[in-house]
């Protein structure tokens, strides 16, 4: 199979780092025009150049904005008036206590992993309807149907993210356009090697507490070992493709068979 997005424009949130740079780097090998974002200008354009130079010949644009916010959204749709592709991959994780989550908390998770994806998508989603093409994908999580107790409030955002993939998927109905959600496993990016370290003995060499980690906490894994970013990158890059045209309103799985579920 040959992905060609070559003529495509992809706008990826949350860019510069882990899933997000992978899934940028992953459309641009497949010719898309890839936009990295950051909240920072300094590492977007940064994380630009290095995927410039990772893909030569790329076509890599940094969009600078906290896409969290009504202001930082608008400043990404100011610099990418037209955006064939959107990835909703921006989100925040951590583990807490359950009785010990503030009202805050939990507004801000729900305000990052599922408000920022919903402004974009009214953003762009008219301009695909109107063209009769268009890609959105939403990182969504295991933690969306295995809610975990230390992670009640990721969760929650999370299962909140498949429902908005769904009902915005039914919006885009016979236009051409899909919306999807991509469920991701436990994956080694910098900021989970953290939170496992927060979980089992910091002590141990790497390799030790991943299997650690898995055994004591996602014992459930088929595959035993956490994903690779690119592994997630290969199902989005598919999903933004022509091949995948019949593929709308669905919670795809690249969990290594965490979820113990026969369905998609």
């Amino acid at each position: 199979m040959r992905i060609d997005l070559t003529g495509r424009t992809a706008l990826v949130t949350g860019s510069t780092q882990g899933i997000g740079a992978a899934i940028a780097t992953g459309l641009a090998r497949a010719g898309a025009r890839v936009a990295v974002n950051g909240r920072s200008e300094q590492r977007a354009e940064e994380s630009a150049a290095r995927l410039a130079e990772d893909v030569p010949g790329a076509d890599v644009v940094p969009v600078a904005a906290d896409v969290t916010t009504e202001e930082g959204a608008a400043q990404v749709v100011d610099a990418l008036p037209q955006v064939d592709i959107l990835v909703n991959n921006l989100g925040i994780f951590g583990s807490a206590d359950p009785l010990e989550i503030t009202d805050d908390e939990w507004r801000r998770y729900f305000e990052v992993n599922v408000l920022a994806a919903v402004r974009l998508i009214r953003s762009y989603l008219p301009g695909m309807t109107e063209r009769g093409w268009g890609r959105v994908q939403n990182i969504a999580s295991d933690s969306a149907v295995v809610i975990p107790a230390e992670m009640i409030h990721y969760g929650m955002s999370k299962t909140a993210l498949l429902a908005v993939s769904r009902g915005f998927a039914k919006e885009a109905a016979g236009t051409g356009v899909t919306v999807n959600s991509v469920i991701a496993g436990p994956t080694h990016t910098g900021g989970v090697e953290d939170f496992v370290y927060g979980l089992v003995d910091r002590d141990l060499p790497w390799d030790e507490a991943q299997r650690a980690f898995m055994k004591e906490h996602r014992p459930q894994s088929l595959l035993q070992r956490l994903i690779e970013p690119e592994e997630i990158a290969n199902m989005v890059v598919y999903l933004s493709s022509d091949q995948a045209s019949a593929t709308t309103g669905g919670a795809l799985r690249v969990d290594g068979g965490y979820v113990d579920s026969i369905l998609p």
